[in-house]
């Protein structure tokens, strides 16, 4: 309580008995039970991407710390504040190895900012105050804490610790400042890579008058959890690719790169030759000196406050610009919106030539999704090879609005929705999820439904593992094995998944939907019922 906790998702062992007593001398905090500790981590994730506090999630000994460590990679990999914790078994056993032991804080050290383990119930509160700190230091991200069971059984007169009044974020110095103004003024075509920590910064009104100012485009992470800048501007140019040589050809006709955050760019695939265009400046600002040109270089580099930073650069860029420069930046901004309606229309008339076809493809069923969600509605998305189509289709506007995992991994999305609803109860939760993503953690509608959170779940079903089938295209091409061959093992039928005897399994309404019309009454149905909605989608194998 002393560090604002209000919500605990766990899946309850027996070491973990000492924390369950306890949570009944505390009803302003709810325990959110979930059937696998992936789910748990999952939606103490979405809880933290959402609502910008470092989440709590209680886990079993060693075997529930590992089956949770995939989703703390991915909230690792996504920045986003968590103290995990597990219980761990009786000290005065440990050198008889008894069931369920092992070293969880080496378990779970090479996924977590910090792990430790309190000796004694004197060092609890001073390990917990340490805990929340470090999670929400730039870069944020998870810490783990193994709790014994005699150490939680054992008296102390040392009570929990207020949390620290920090500050922590300097604002970037003037010179620096006056460094990266003189580039983006001298410059002909500047662009910007912005990444997830604009968002959770709140700096995402900077950055669109920023990149207004100067007339620049904007591209995001290839895979980021936050709409840092809106989906609808005229500047939104949608991800970089995953590869430095597609990178480079993306970025080649800008003489300067503005790169906003931390750990922007992650590659899938290996590509000779540098990262960025080695022709042009890059300036780079972001709040965490660790992560500074860290996997790239840059020719000028800004720690501080994000918000602080792009207010000073936009305000230092109009007082300094000549006529020439605005009128520079002017124009970049119109052929901008020229861009945009030139892709708009392109985009109608693919859509037009996949309209009829049936099974409706991916792209036509997020088409009625995004017509018929109201504009409160918050989206997470692990709809995967159809992500593009997400960013491109639904009006974004900022934080908030959008939330997807990082890493790789897939079965965050549905679990993820739980602990986004949680911390948005005024706001509707969609969760889209292709189908193979969703097995991965589909216990969470057994959550969803036992603690009444009305999320919507939209499952994408093209019953196979499309991005894998993609990906070993890719695999072929680049490694020279092209082949006629089949892919192997990438197909989900015989059974057919299904989902709505899943959901209705355990406790919740569903139905499966085939056709346009079906799917928008299906969800207008979905967003009246105030209680959790499974959508099974059958959607065709390509786009």
């Amino acid at each position: 309580m002393a560090h604002g906790v209000e919500a605990i998702f766990g899946n309850p062992g027996t070491t973990e008995n000492p924390l369950l007593d306890s949570l009944a001398d505390y009803p302003g905090i709810r325990y959110y039970t979930a059937l696998h500790e992936g789910v748990a981590v999952g939606a103490a994730k979405g809880y933290a991407q959402a609502s910008g506090k470092a989440a709590v999630v209680n886990l079993h000994v060693a075997p529930g710390l590992g089956n949770g460590i995939g989703m703390i990679y991915g909230a690792l990999k996504g920045c986003a504040p968590m103290i995990v914790t597990a219980g761990q078994q009786d000290t005065r056993l440990r050198l008889r190895e008894p069931l369920l032991s092992h070293d969880l804080v080496a378990m779970a050290a090479p996924v977590t900012k910090w792990s430790a383990e309190p000796r004694s119930a004197d060092e609890v509160a001073a390990t917990l105050r340490r805990a929340f700190r470090i999670a929400v230091e730039a870069p944020a991200g998870p810490v783990f804490i193994a709790l014994p069971v005699d150490v939680m059984e054992q008296d102390t007169e040392l009570g929990a610790e207020a949390p620290d009044g920090l500050h922590a974020h300097p604002q970037a110095k003037d010179s620096g400042v006056a460094a990266a103004v003189a580039a983006l003024l001298g410059s002909s075509s500047p662009a910007i890579i912005a990444g997830d920590d604009v968002a959770t910064a709140g700096a995402h009104g900077e950055l669109a008058a920023l990149a207004e100012r100067l007339g620049a485009p904007v591209w995001h992470e290839p895979l980021r959890s936050h709409a840092a800048f809106p989906s609808r501007h005229p500047n939104n140019q949608g991800r970089i690719p995953f590869e430095a040589a597609n990178i480079r050809k993306t970025l080649a006709s800008h003489d300067l790169l503005l790169l906003v955050g931390a750990n922007l760019i992650e590659e899938l695939w290996f590509d000779p030759g540098p990262l960025l265009p080695e022709a042009a400046t890059v300036v780079h600002l972001c709040e965490s000196p660790s992560r500074l040109a860290f996997n790239h270089r840059a020719d000028i580099g800004l720690v501080g406050d994000l918000r602080d930073a792009m207010q000073r650069i936009t305000a230092r860029c109009g007082e300094l610009a000549g006529e020439a420069a605005r009128t520079l930046a002017q124009a970049r901004n119109e052929a901008l919106i020229s861009a945009q309606q030139a892709r708009q229309e392109a985009a109608a008339q693919a859509m037009s030539k996949i309209w009829d076809v049936r099974p409706m493809t991916p792209r036509r069923a997020l088409h009625e999704i995004s017509n018929i969600l109201p504009r409160e509605a918050v989206v997470v998305d692990e709809s995967i090879t159809g992500s593009l189509e997400v960013a491109t289709l639904f009006d974004f506007r900022g934080p908030g609005d959008y939330f997807s995992g990082r890493g790789g991994g897939i079965g965050q999305g549905i679990a993820a929705a739980l602990g986004v609803q949680v911390a948005q109860r005024d706001r509707p939760v969609v969760a889209l999820s292709g189908d193979g993503s969703a097995m991965y953690s589909v216990q969470a509608l057994w959550t969803a439904a036992h603690c009444r959170l009305p999320v919507i779940f939209v499952i994408l079903s093209n019953r196979e593992y499309r991005v894998l089938k993609l990906n070993l295209e890719a695999y072929r091409h680049r490694f020279n094995a092209e082949s006629n061959r089949p892919y192997p093992h990438m197909d989900l039928a015989n059974p057919t998944l299904g989902f709505v005897d899943m959901a209705r399994g355990m406790g919740m309404e569903g139905e499966q939907v085939s056709e346009p019309e079906a799917l928008t009454a299906a969800l207008r149905r979905a967003l009246a019922a105030g209680k959790p909605y499974l959508i099974d989608v059958i959607v065709s194998g390509t786009q």
